[in-house]
């Protein structure tokens, strides 16, 4: 009796993680302007943008700089265990970079804050209502317009060696990556996030470098995801892609790794302008390895140059400067690759610029 009994438990036990990974993979639909927003009760969340500078009488597609504003947020789940107001219930981080092609070199800097939650905290907060989110003087800041929003970027500082203040507008609709919104990062229906972008940003500003200030126009990509269960314990990082082609259209690819360097789970998506995106199944993307970079600060050898095919077709991706890697051991505690690049067809035509992301080359990635 003991055992049936034990055996019955183990199979409700079973069937109610099987239940829990079905409705997992059956999430409820995405709703703006809210989830625009911060979601608190998920474990990791990231707003994520990227692009490119170029003076305003320069071409559209002649970068001179590149440039990255992330904001993460993570549960630290101190609430749950210690019965205190003072207890840090989210932790804030905020990096920064710009890319000075002309100067071959790269700026960045890193910030990092506890948050009890509280929307209207001075230092360092993120609404739940709307993107707005802070910390230390830097901002991303949505505003709802016809045409479908745009975004206040405060960037950098004096510490940074630079400072940006952009606007960056959207020229297309929003883009729900994966299965409307739900995008599957491993084997395991539970190994996903809520993850949609916002690409061919139209921006405008000033840039602020070496005593100087000057207007600035250019083109960017936005990224917010959140999740709580994301990489599989085989997993050691990812290689990313977020690609704005000169046509219009956007794509996006990615494949997370194993120690090995083989791929565990991949995936992207293609949207051409008007048109609905196409979604990539794991099996319809793969990244090749070319000429690599060896940083002198961690010793990881990054490739900086790739070979992609997605149903788009084959293209390469290659680093305008191969020294973009970041050193956030102060903040989210790993080195990465964080660049500007170029996406050429197979006549080596550039046919699209964006940001090329490689993680847990120097160490295994830990979120």
């Amino acid at each position: 009796m003991i055992a049936r009994r034990s055996l019955l438990a183990w199979m409700a036990a079973a069937a109610a993680t099987a239940s829990a990974r079905a409705q997992a993979a059956v999430p409820s639909p995405l709703a703006f302007p809210r989830d625009f927003g911060a979601h608190p009760e998920a474990r990791i969340e990231w707003w994520y943008a990227t692009g490119w500078l170029h003076g305003v009488e320069a071409p559209a597609d002649t970068p001179a700089y590149g440039f990255q504003l992330t904001f993460f947020r993570t549960r630290t789940g101190l609430a749950q265990r210690l019965e205190s107001r003072f207890a840090a219930r989210q932790l804030l981080f905020a990096h920064a970079a710009l890319t000075d092609l002309a100067g071959r070199r790269q700026l960045h800097a890193q910030r990092i804050a506890r948050w009890s939650g509280d929307e209207a905290a001075p230092r360092a907060a993120a609404a739940t209502a709307d993107t707005r989110v802070h910390l230390g003087g830097w901002q991303l800041a949505r505003s709802a317009a016809a045409g479908g929003g745009s975004y206040a970027a405060k960037i950098g500082d004096d510490a940074a060696g630079f400072a940006c203040n952009l606007t960056l507008s959207a020229t297309q609709p929003l883009l729900l990556q994966g299965q409307a919104g739900w995008s599957r990062k491993g084997p395991d229906a539970a190994q996903a996030s809520r993850y949609y972008s916002q690409p061919q940003l139209a921006v405008s500003g000033d840039l602020h470098l070496g005593g100087r200030t000057q207007p600035v126009r250019g083109r960017a990509w936005l990224d917010h995801e959140w999740s709580d269960s994301l990489l599989d314990a085989q997993a050691v990082g990812w290689d990313w892609i977020g690609i704005n082609l000169h046509d219009g259209s956007a794509l996006m690819a990615f494949v997370l790794r194993r120690a090995d360097g083989s791929a565990l789970w991949a995936g992207g998506s293609h949207r051409a302008p008007g048109a609905a995106a196409r979604i990539f199944g794991p099996d319809e993307v793969r990244f090749t390895p070319g000429r690599r970079w060896t940083s002198a600060a961690s010793r990881a050898a990054y490739p900086v140059q790739w070979t992609v095919e997605t149903p788009l077709g084959r293209h390469s991706v290659e680093a305008l400067l191969d020294a973009q890697e970041l050193d956030s051991r102060a903040s989210t505690g790993a080195f990465y690759w964080e660049g500007l690049s170029a996406l050429r067809d197979q006549r080596g035509q550039r046919v699209g610029l964006g940001y090329l992301e490689m993680t847990g080359y120097a160490s295994r990635l830990r979120l």
